[in-house]
């Protein structure tokens, strides 16, 4: 149990504010995107600095005390109970190297800050489906980017790392400073340390095609099948992405489409407007759209495609990884999904992989050189299923019974394993296992009882270490 003169030392070996649970401040510092996560930690940090991050792991080894991280709690499928929070969204630093096409930020950053710098010089980086997102946490989970057939995951572009490890030793590693510690990071989801700064490489942009065709929920079976039939005509330039959602009566829809079951055509290309309308021909012939935004725009309108919500909503997920979306695949998903069905999911998204996302870094011409490759996974699947619903009374247990239900489903066309930003609350040591390949967690376990080997880094989608070897 902490006592005073525990609080009074943390507080002053950092330089920023250190919050206990009933303080005005408390509920600020702890809350997540996510409000269906509440944390209850037993004190937390706003660190100011990588400094103060070092210097509260290095008190929370001392004390024995587990340590957790947040900055924006998009990822937050957990709540954390007990030990000390660090949140880093203070941490803003960040520089754009136009010239060598690269980003350096902070832990706090988010990819909206990155993009209103960037997009000037003609350059993004690799993001998903919301900007609204911090940088880290989405990269350190592999992060699946809206042009991920175009140049793969984000973690495959990073170029270095400033993080602390469960020592209290702040490091700046790459590929050739602690070469295996790097890799594990970028898709380790932050197993072996707590990252404060982070470096990857932008990609050039010039004319950018966008949007999305939201479709009667009705014809969704009719839907699918065209968009099965369409992808092997795509470049890697474009990245698509199809979901069926049963639209709520809220601010975040669209009036015309709030309390309808619809489906929803995503696109991405990098390209013109000629082009981009005729590879989107196909599907604008398909069914009725009841409302088409794709077309050219500004990148910095990149939210537009997916329309994710901007404002923090209590909610539950699951994914998986499949190995096709064939007949029989589409057949299974649209029988508890599809139109008729009592589905109470607000989202069912089909995103295809492949491209880019298919090959290891060391494939691709302008990737890291590395000698190690990184921890994501998911390069050998065709697509990834993810689900969302709300966590809400009274519909929460049905929820999570119909996630549940649609994933055993779809187990039989499933790669058994997930992308660990997809995964959803993560679950026995089996469970938590299958983010990954059965080397690569092995080496995570390894690794895991060399940098962490008393698990202070324990919430979230953790992993115990090895045992010691005698």
């Amino acid at each position: 149990m902490l006592v005073n003169d525990d609080i009074h030392a943390l507080s002053r070996a950092v330089g920023g504010p250190v919050v206990l649970p009933g303080s005005p401040e408390f509920a600020e510092e702890t809350f997540a995107f996510n409000v269906a996560t509440v944390h209850r930690p037993d004190v937390v940090l706003g660190a100011a600095d990588a400094q103060d991050v070092a210097a509260a792991v290095k008190w929370a080894a001392e004390h024995r005390i587990p340590v957790s991280v947040q900055s924006t709690g998009h990822g937050a499928d957990s709540a954390i109970d007990g030990g000390l929070l660090i949140n880093t969204r203070r941490l803003q630093d960040l520089q754009i190297d136009p010239v060598g096409r690269t980003a350096r930020v902070g832990a706090g950053v988010k990819w909206r800050t990155v993009l209103e710098a960037s997009v000037p010089h003609g350059l993004v980086g690799l993001h998903g489906s919301s900007t609204d997102v911090g940088v880290v946490g989405y990269t350190v989970g592999g992060g699946l980017p809206v042009l991920g057939r175009a140049h793969g995951f984000a973690a495959d572009h990073v170029r270095s790392m400033d993080i602390v490890t469960a020592d209290g030793a702040l490091r700046r590693i790459d590929a050739d400073a602690e070469a295996e510690l790097f890799s594990l990071m970028r898709g380790g989801k932050g197993n072996f340390g707590i990252v404060t700064a982070l470096e990857f490489s932008l990609f050039p942009v010039s004319e950018f095609y966008g949007g999305g065709i939201i479709y009667p929920g009705a014809d969704a079976a009719t839907i699918l099948a065209a968009f099965r039939q369409w992808l092997p005509t795509l470049p890697d330039d474009a990245s698509p992405s199809v979901s069926l959602l049963r639209l709520p009566d809220m601010d975040f829809v669209p009036e015309p489409l709030r309390n309808q079951f619809v489906v929803h055509l995503r696109f991405a290309f990098l390209g013109n407007r000629e082009d981009g309308d005729a590879l989107l021909a196909p599907m604008r012939a398909v069914s009725t759209p009841l409302m088409d935004t794709a077309g050219p725009m500004s990148y910095l309108d990149v939210d537009q495609i997916h329309m994710d919500p901007a404002d923090p909503l209590p909610f539950t997920e699951g994914g998986a990884l499949l190995k096709d979306f064939g007949d029989e695949t589409v057949a299974d998903l649209l029988e508890l999904t599809g139109d008729g069905s009592d589905c109470p999911l607000l989202l069912v998204e089909i995103r295809p992989l492949g491209g880019a996302l298919s090959r290891p870094a060391l494939s691709r011409p302008g990737a890291m050189p590395d000698a190690v490759p990184d921890a994501v996974s998911g390069r050998d699947a065709a697509f990834l299923l993810f689900l969302v619903g709300f966590k809400v009374p009274p519909i929460a247990e049905a929820v999570a019974a119909s996630i549940r239900g649609i994933l055993a489903a779809m187990a039989p066309h499933s790669t058994g394993y997930t992308l660990v930003n997809f995964h959803g609350e993560p679950g026995d040591e089996a469970d938590r296992a299958r983010a990954w390949s059965p080397a690569v967690y092995e080496r995570m376990r390894s690794a895991k009882a060399t940098y962490d080997p008393g698990n202070l880094l324990r919430f979230g989608h953790a992993i115990t270490g090895a045992p010691a070897a005698g």
